[in-house]
This record gives structure tokens, C-alpha cells and sequence, in this order.
């Protein structure tokens, strides 16, 4: 029996693409909140569902009176435009420096560096249509109707061009040799690493009414370049195949639903681009076509699609100064979380940076000076806070600039500091005028926010009665809490049990010294319909709250944790599951960093007893009940069914579930954030619909007990 397992499965698992979207492994990147605001754009899976844009005349309705920004570039783009800053180093003895990490998000980070050289040609008008294949094989197929890379001799380096682009660190056209304006890849290493990561590489380029071959493998050139054929002198673009090197990757299959959500992205962030997606893999070839004319207009509907919009069209706000762009899309929905994504030149800026700082300064100001201006917030209240001005927002913010400052080559920060200034002055500007034409979709913001303010205040009052004066004090403990002897929490452990009958059992099986138990009875609020006011107040959760003894929300502090195991404990029936997916979901929303740190387990009964005479064993399935017929050698053994955690005496509790040396526990991780998110909005949310199609398409995926 398994001590401990983490609740994840193997997302490149070709036999799990189509499971539901909570069973599959979450990638994660620790996120840096700013003042409350989360930035949630490092999602791999959120795009994965179907959209169908609205009718144009909302579109054109929103983008009237704002700025265009035309990124095309009339320059020649040739052999001179590509500049080497020095030679190419030891990328294989340090991927982590170039792709962040060798897991399945370093795996995907290849094919996006690729991709990512189409979209640049792209912005500078060269390419409009860009397809990315995942081969039988495993390899990824990248062709694109840009200019082709040069395959001159470079001037500098004496080789082919292509080579030097592919075979030299530091080798590109994003340096300012006038070949783009704006581009996501500035630091020349794009290609060298995906070519030095990879076990084999071919590069075909069409250009100047030919087709040039090039091969590689793990970073060298295999097959020097020459041309295999002719083709129509408009007829060009550059074809790239690569195949990870299984030397590098531990798992070397693609997530094909990570990457509808990343070049789905990137079709609505580029509205002029076609993204053609296929996988080839499957016994049906699975293919998607990416388009977007309403760009991010279309994306914050999307983000807003298992939600109620409070106004539509979303608010869309554009303007050019110089050679930056800035881009935002707005739009207020009946939830009470935030979803916000910011990106720089394409690019996801998972860490937020000047540009997502700017957006939430002018955001707070202009609805704050708008209140005061129309009387909504009166001459001796408060100003709203941050938090209050962004409760049920969906939030686009792009900006494009000719030279990014980014943190690292997998660029999760944005620091120029220029661009907090420009988006700052942009959106107080443009939001402030949008509200003044817009009375009404301004007072429903105001009173969105004003509503938000009212049910923070009504939490911090209810939150200051659940607060310990200190973490041990024993009169802070709620009443049904059989608390352990151990204060070190590192070694103790709280059961959150259903029902008083199996919280009993519980009691006195337990080990007292390290175990606490916490009996649950009734019905649990979800907390995913309910005001924050409401939780804080809410008598099934207070004492989980204060039994864990760190508060909850943002107050909530690791240090002050009572328990370093936080073990839900329920049958293993549908109510049983029921009670597990209403507790998670308070912990995502209001103890999160409960889960990102690991702390919060699932307790797994075992469903049956099969034993002959005084000999027994637990099962977990009928799957195990054969087994253990068959090692046994049993014809017909007595089976004993659990139908809930009161039917097993303590002994039995202690030795199935709770005892450390034989019990099984499922460890709850967090390992993409907004994936998690969309899964609890669609699952524990007000919209119906959404949540019916979900169930209809994932029947096949359940468990039913009879």
C-alpha cells in the first residue's frame, strides 16, 4: 500500500488529453501578488474550449476612437540584419537558464521559441498564417508564410546565415537591425536552444525561388545547407522540425491542450494571424483553426464565457505614443474573483511587472475620483481600496515596445519602467472618459465596487472574530476540536472528518500526541456562490479556521499554522465527495497558500474488507478485491462493503486511514493556478449551462457507485 501519493496524473499522457480538466497534472509558477492583484496569465489550459466571436458591429462599437498600432516593417529583411553577440555556449549542461526547466513547461517552451519567430514576422507584416503539426513521431513541425530566415553567408561569420541563427547564441535580427520594430525574441537565443535541445532538427527555408535544406542534431550541423528544389518567388516562409532530446527531457510527449491554450492566446493578442494547430497522434487527427478579429475584445469575452458580463462590449481602451502600444480590454462579470493576464510583446508576463502595476494604479484612481465626482462615495467615506475595484473583473493588458526589459529568456517580468508611466497616463485618461460617455455601464461599475467595498468591510468584522489572540491559546479552539498533544507543527496532523458518528471513531483511534481531529456536521457553504462577508461568517467554516489557527484570506500566515498535515477525511461515497470538493474549494479560494505549500491531503478509506476465517485485507476497488482473490487463492471470501467512516470501529479507522505506516493519502497540489480557477468557476459556480455540457462530455470519465 502506498504511504502518500500527489493528487496529480501525467498530463503527456496521450490516453489523458481528453480526461476532465481537474484530473490532469497542473503545471504551476509561483505567482507575485501586488497589493491583492493576482496576475493569471500563465495559464496552459484555460483556451482550450471553442469560441465563436460575436457579431462585429460590438466589436467595431468598442474599438471606435481608439489608436491602431501597425507593427509592418517595409524593410528588406536580409543577411545583414542578423548581428552575433558572441558565440554559443554550453545550453545542454544548463537548459534551466534558457527554457526555465527540463519538465513538460521547459518541453513546450521549444515549440513556443519557434512559434514565437513566426509571430515576430508577423508584427512586421511579412506572415498572416502560422501552422504548428505534433508528428506520429513525437517531433513538432512548425511552417510559417513569412519571409524566410536569410541563407546567405552572414558577413560576420562566414557561414550560412540560417546556420549561424541556429548554431550561435546571441544570433538574431532583434538586436536593431531594422528588420523588426517590435518582437517578442531580443535576446538571440531562441533557436540555438531549441536546436541544441533537441536530438535532430531540419530547417527548410523558401525564399528567392528556392527551397533550402539544413539538418542538425543537439546543437551541431549535420547536413550543410543546399537547395532541394525550386519554388514561386512569393512563395516563401521558413519550415522547422525538432525532436526533444530524451537525454534532456524525462518526458518528451506534448500536452496538445496546453498548446491550443498558448497559440490560442496568441491568435486573440494578434487578431491579423491564422494559427492552424494538428495533432497527428491520435487515431483522428485533431485539428484546430485560431483566428480572432475582435483580438483581446474577443479574449476577455472569452475569459468571461462560464460568467454573467455586467456590461458588453467589454471596455476597450488603445493608444499609440511613439513606438509603444498599449492595449486594454475591461469587462465586469457576477463573480467575485479577479482575472487578470498581461502581456509584452506577445509575451505572457506570469509575474505581472510596470506595465500590470500602471493598469491597477489608474484603475483604483479613475473609479475613485468618478465616485467622488457623482456623490457615489461621500465626502467622509474612504476611498475604495484596490481590491474593492477589481472584485468580478476580466482584464486584457498588451503593450508593445521596441526594447522590453525582461527577467530572464523565459520572460515572466516586464521592468521597464517607462511603460508603468505610459499605461498609467493612457488608462486614467481613456477609462476616465469612457465612464463620463458611458453613465450607465459606469454606475454599474460603481456599484460593483461600492458592493465589494461593503462586503470587505463586513468580512474584516466577521474575520476579527475568527482571529486566535495566539496560536496555541486553548480557548480560541473551536468546542469539537480533540486537539494533539504536540505544539511543534511540523509533526502534527488535523483530521477534518464527516459527521459526529465517524469524528467519534476518529477520536478514539487516533494517536493523540501528533493527531487532532475536527468532526464537520451539516451542509458546507459553497463558498464559490457566496460574498466574502458571508464566509467569514459562515459556522461550518469558522472552526476549520480556527482550529488551523492562521486566519484566512489575505491575513491568512503560514507561520501561525497549527498543522502541517490538513487531512480531509470523508466517505468514499458521492456525498463523501460532495463535502472533499466544497472544503477544496475553500481552500483555494480563501486559504490558498495552505495548498501551495503543500499542506492540504485527502484520506483514502478503503471501500472494502475481503477476509476468510481470521486472515483479512483492505481493498480500495474491485479492481483490488481481485487481486487480492487471486494472491490469496480464495474462491468466494466475505466481503465486507464500507458504506461510510462510522461503519469501521476506531481500530479499523486507525489502521486504514489514519495510521502513517499503512494509510494512503492523496496530496493536493496546485500546479497551474488558472486552471484550477476555471475548473472551480465552471464546477462550483452560479452558471448552469457551462456545467451541464461539462458533465455531458465527461460521463464517460465517471465513477459511478451502485
Amino acid at each position: 500500500m502506498d504511504d502518500e501519493k500527489n493528487l496529480q496524473n501525467n498530463s503527456g499522457d496521450n490516453e489523458k488529453q481528453n480526461q476532465p480538466e481537474e484530473q490532469r497534472e497542473f503545471y504551476y509558477e509561483v505567482q507575485e501578488e501586488t497589493d491583492g492583484l493576482v496576475n493569471l496569465a500563465s495559464d496552459p489550459r484555460a483556451l482550450t474550449e471553442d469560441y465563436k466571436e460575436d457579431s462585429l458591429e460590438d466589436l467595431e462599437q468598442a474599438t471606435q476612437g481608439q489608436d491602431d498600432f501597425d507593427t509592418t516593417n517595409k524593410k528588406e529583411y536580409n543577411e545583414e540584419d542578423i548581428q552575433v553577440l558572441e558565440g554559443l555556449e554550453a545550453v545542454r549542461k544548463r537548459p534551466g537558464m534558457y527554457i526555465g526547466d527540463t519538465t513538460l513547461r521547459g518541453l513546450h517552451h521549444l515549440v513556443y521559441e519557434i512559434v514565437a519567430n513566426s509571430v515576430d514576422e508577423a508584427l512586421a507584416g511579412r506572415c498572416d498564417t502560422i501552422k504548428v503539426t505534433v508528428n506520429t513521431d513525437g517531433s513538432v513541425t512548425v511552417v510559417d508564410n513569412g519571409s524566410g530566415i536569410p541563407v546567405g553567408i552572414h558577413p560576420k561569420m562566414g557561414i550560412p546565415t540560417v546556420e549561424v541563427v541556429h548554431t550561435v547564441l546571441h544570433a538574431g535580427g532583434k538586436f536593431g537591425g531594422g528588420a523588426y520594430s517590435v518582437s517578442g525574441g531580443l535576446h538571440g537565443v531562441g533557436a540555438s536552444v531549441v536546436n541544441a535541445l533537441a536530438s535532430k532538427m531540419v530547417v527548410e527555408v523558401r525564399r528567392e525561388g528556392n527551397i533550402y535544406h539544413i539538418e542538425f542534431e543537439r546543437g551541431k550541423t549535420t547536413s550543410p545547407l543546399e537547395i532541394v528544389g525550386k519554388c514561386d518567388e512569393n512563395d516563401t516562409g521558413t519550415k522547422t522540425i525538432f525532436t526533444p532530446d530524451p537525454e534532456i527531457f524525462p518526458d518528451c510527449r506534448f500536452d496538445f491542450d496546453a498548446m491550443i491554450t498558448r497559440y490560442r492566446e496568441m491568435a486573440f493578442l494578434n487578431r491579423e494571424i491564422t494559427i492552424i494547430l494538428r495533432d497527428d497522434r491520435a487515431e483522428e487527427p485533431v485539428d484546430k483553426v485560431l483566428h480572432y478579429d475582435g483580438g483581446i475584445i474577443s479574449f476577455v469575452e472569452y475569459l468571461n464565457r462560464h460568467r454573467e458580463a455586467l456590461h458588453k462590449p467589454p471596455i476597450y481602451i488603445a493608444q499609440r505614443s511613439g513606438e509603444c502600444f498599449v492595449e486594454v480590454a475591461i469587462q465586469y462579470n457576477d463573480s467575485f474573483a479577479e482575472n487578470v493576464y498581461s502581456y509584452a510583446n506577445n509575451i505572457a508576463t506570469v509575474e505581472g511587472g510596470s506595465h500590470l502595476t500602471g493598469f491597477k494604479s489608474a484603475l483604483t484612481k479613475v473609479i475613485n475620483d468618478y465616485a467622488r465626482k457623482y456623490k457615489f462615495i461621500k465626502d467622509s467615506d474612504r476611498n475604495l481600496q484596490g481590491e474593492d475595484t477589481r472584485e468580478g473583473i476580466g482584464a486584457i493588458i498588451s503593450v508593445k515596445l521596441p526594447e522590453p526589459q525582461f527577467e530572464g529568456q523565459t520572460k515572466s517580468k516586464l521592468g521597464n519602467a517607462e511603460i508603468r508611466t505610459l499605461v498609467e497616463t493612457v488608462m486614467s485618461e481613456k477609462l476616465a472618459q469612457y465612464l463620463e460617455e458611458n453613465p450607465n455601464v459606469a454606475k454599474i461599475v460603481m456599484d460593483k465596487c461600492l458592493s465589494a467595498s461593503r462586503a470587505r468591510e463586513a468580512a474584516r468584522k466577521a474575520r476579527d472574530m475568527t482571529r486566535r489572540k495566539s496560536v496555541f491559546e486553548s480557548n480560541a479552539l473551536p468546542g469539537k476540536l480533540a486537539d494533539c498533544q504536540e505544539k511543534d507543527p511540523t509533526f502534527c496532523e488535523i483530521f477534518i472528518v464527516e459527521g459526529d458518528s465517524a469524528g467519534g471513531s476518529a477520536k478514539q483511534g487516533r494517536e493523540r500526541k501528533y493527531q487532532a481531529i475536527l468532526p464537520l456536521w451539516g451542509k458546507m457553504l459553497n463558498v464559490e456562490k457566496a460574498r466574502i462577508d458571508k464566509v467569514y461568517g459562515n459556522e461550518k467554516l469558522q472552526p476549520v479556521v480556527m482550529a488551523l489557527g492562521a486566519g484566512i484570506g489575505e491575513d491568512f500566515d503560514p507561520e501561525k499554522l497549527r498543522y502541517h498535515k490538513v487531512i480531509i477525511m470523508a466517505d468514499a461515497d458521492v456525498d463523501g465527495s460532495h463535502i472533499r470538493t466544497l472544503l477544496l474549494t475553500f481552500f483555494f479560494r480563501y486559504l490558498r497558500p495552505l495548498v501551495e505549500l503543500g499542506y492540504a491531503y485527502i484520506a483514502c478509506p478503503p471501500l472494502y474488507r475481503v477476509y476468510q476465517g481470521n486472515e483479512g485485507y483492505y481493498a480500495y476497488d474491485d479492481k483490488e478485491v481481485e487481486e487480492i482473490k487471486q494472491k490469496t487463492g480464495w474462491k468466494e471470501p466475505k466481503i465486507q462493503r464500507y458504506k461510510g467512516l462510522g461503519e469501521m470501529s476506531s481500530e479499523q479507522l486507525w489502521e486504514t486511514t489514519m495510521n502513517p505506516a499503512t494509510r494512503k493519502l492523496l496530496k493536493v497540489t496546485i500546479e497551474d493556478a488558472q486552471a484550477a480557477d476555471e475548473a472551480m468557476t465552471l464546477l462550483m459556480g452560479d452558471q448552469v449551462e457551462p456545467r451541464k455540457e461539462f458533465i455531458q462530455a465527461n460521463a464517460k470519465f465517471a465513477q459511478v457507485d451502485m
